[in-house]
């Protein structure tokens, strides 16, 4: 069981992210920038693999382009709920465009504003 330093997890929040995460995945597997614009937040920062740092528009429209790898997929989901933020860290899978395995991982800071979770932050690492 995960464990809070604030209060114990409230099993609904922590399936809640669960399925965030998994919505997460597969938006960007699929450039859905709709399910985005429904849950970043306006303040929203993304670091990307290569140093860069887009807010939110500039991040809407590189999900916007076809995804650069293949079979992206996730494992080793691990979800730390403090009080009303949450960070989840994962691994990634997936096949690079010359057809290599391919690995990373990210993390992704969720804050519950206006009584739901809003994504505020993600940081993506390739190997």
């Amino acid at each position: 069981m995960q464990k809070s330093a604030l209060k114990p997890i409230p099993a609904g929040d922590l399936d809640t992210l669960r399925e965030l995460n998994q919505g997460y995945i597969r938006s960007v597997r699929n450039s859905d920038v709709r399910w985005f614009e429904e849950h970043l937040a306006a303040d929203f920062l993304n670091s990307n693999p290569d140093g860069t740092l887009l807010e939110r528009a500039a991040f809407l429209a590189q999900i916007a382009k076809p995804c650069a790898v293949a079979n992206l997929d996730v494992e080793d989901v691990r979800i730390r709920i403090l009080g009303e933020t949450a960070i989840l860290h994962a691994r990634t899978t997936y096949r690079k465009p010359n057809g290599e395995a391919g690995a990373g991982r990210y993390t992704d800071i969720w804050m519950r504003r206006d009584g739901r979770w809003q994504c505020v932050a993600a940081q993506v690492t390739r190997g």
